[in-house]
């Protein structure tokens, strides 16, 4: 059984099905692709399966030119009939893993992805986790709905984890460049998987086990959020010094070792900063290990959006104006520049934060000309504004929670009446500074 897959990976004749296709299942498609395998993708959205279909693409970085050219030369089928699982010789699952309303991990996705496959499953295939996850999923949760067939895992059918690595927005990162690591359950998953990527991805690194690539991924994210947390930090203790925290970060980057720079902003966004570490401290708190650095960490980027309120309101006190009946413009609904990614973006709280009090809000985002409901925030319908100076003199403030670099700052400063800067976009602007206020 090994053998025939084996070969079928050798002479790339093996199908590979990706499960998910979003941020990281398309990148993965292409990835795949590139390195001449047929490529199925699974989607249980049956409205994303169509604008695939139709060669259209939804990620702004995944041309639809590309998509459409792989559908129609048959290297990539998109599909949401899930029955159509046994047809993949390798599955790899890019489902989201969200944290539930008590801040617990939320494996639904996963769980019922493994129920599909278990229901295909046969001999020979290989499955490979790519969600953001705690240690322990593979093994606990996967391995017996995989196994509850009547397949043995390592004989029947092979088990691998490999944390999604992928970095929106950065033209010097796609799928296929960025080192993968792997986790397999036993050696001959962890050689059959080390074989797939090894066609598709730059370079390969291999791990002891799946938890261990599992705990790989949490501490990537942890890592940025603990270092995020401490300048959000600093952020707030220079405020109150009178002091800029990006010329105090400015010139601390200058030492050549010993020092990473790291940036403040309007809280955390994005599938995985704002929610890996509550994995982690949630798998300690389950082995009776406490994780305090880690929790008070989140604890100080959740609490950013409430920190920038507070700071636009002081703002417009200082121009005799309540946040209530004031004109607002949310500048960037992405979480980060310069990407049409809105996931957990902390704009969505800040712009109910201010609908709370009373405020007018608009928004304004080159890459997302209109909003649709998320889980926790409802802005379906509205639509962005295009930056006109009588759209912005118009207004009682801008918000800038995303710097996409496409903004001309000039202007938005030029005629608002006020700018409220949580990301330092305005740092070269040279006219109208007094209207600038950082938070």
């Amino acid at each position: 059984m090994t053998k025939t897959l084996e070969q079928k990976i050798a002479d790339k004749s093996a199908i590979i099905g990706i499960i998910g296709l979003g941020y990281v299942g398309l990148p993965l498609v292409r990835a795949f692709v590139g390195a001449g395998f047929k490529t199925m993708g699974f989607d249980v959205d049956q409205s994303k399966v169509d604008k695939l279909v139709a060669g259209q693409s939804y990620i702004e970085h995944i041309a639809s030119e590309w998509i459409a050219q792989c559908v129609e030369q048959n290297h990539f089928e998109p599909t949401a009939d899930m029955k159509r699982l046994a047809e993949a010789d390798v599955l790899l699952i890019c489902v989201p893993t969200p944290l539930s309303e008590s801040r617990d991990p939320d494996l639904c996705y996963v769980e019922a992805t493994t129920r599909f496959i278990a229901e295909m499953l046969r001999p020979g295939q290989l499955v490979a986790l790519e969600s953001t996850t705690y240690p322990g999923t593979t093994r606990d949760v996967m391995l017996p709905i995989l196994t509850a067939t009547g397949l043995e895992v390592g004989k029947d059918f092979f088990l691998a984890y490999s944390p999604e690595r992928e970095d929106p927005g950065n033209p010097e990162f796609s799928a296929e460049s960025i080192p993968k690591v792997v986790g397999g359950f036993d050696p001959e998953s962890l050689r059959l998987a080390e074989m797939v990527y090894r066609e598709a991805v730059v370079r390969v690194i291999s791990v002891s086990s799946c938890e261990v690539a599992e705990t790989c991924k949490i501490l990537e994210n942890t890592y940025r959020s603990v270092n995020i947390a401490m300048v959000n930090e600093l952020k707030m203790l220079c405020d109150r010094l009178g002091m800029d925290v990006w010329e105090v970060i400015e010139a601390a980057k200058t030492k050549p070792f010993g020092f990473h720079a790291f940036y403040p902003g309007p809280g955390l966004g994005g599938h995985c900063i704002p929610i890996d570490p509550f994995y982690l401290s949630w798998v300690a708190r389950k082995y009776g290990v406490p994780t305090r650095f880690i929790e008070l960490a989140g604890e100080i980027n959740t609490s950013m959006p409430n920190y920038v309120i507070r700071r636009l309101m002081d703002a417009l006190n200082e121009q005799g104006k309540p946040v209530n009946g004031s004109k607002i413009c949310v500048l960037g609904v992405a979480y980060k520049k310069d990407v049409d990614d809105d996931r957990e973006s902390p704009s969505f709280l800040l712009m109910k934060l201010l609908g709370e009090a009373g405020a007018q809000v608009s928004y304004h985002d080159p890459h997302i000309p209109a909003l649709h409901a998320h889980r926790n925030y409802d802005f379906s319908g509205m639509e962005s504004q295009e930056l006109t100076a009588e759209f912005l003199a118009d207004l009682d403030c801008v918000l800038i929670a995303t710097d996409h670099s496409s903004v001309d700052y000039d202007l938005v400063v030029r005629y608002a009446p006020l700018v409220v800067d949580t990301r330092n976009a305005t740092k070269n602007v040279t006219e109208g500074r007094e209207k600038i206020r950082k938070a």
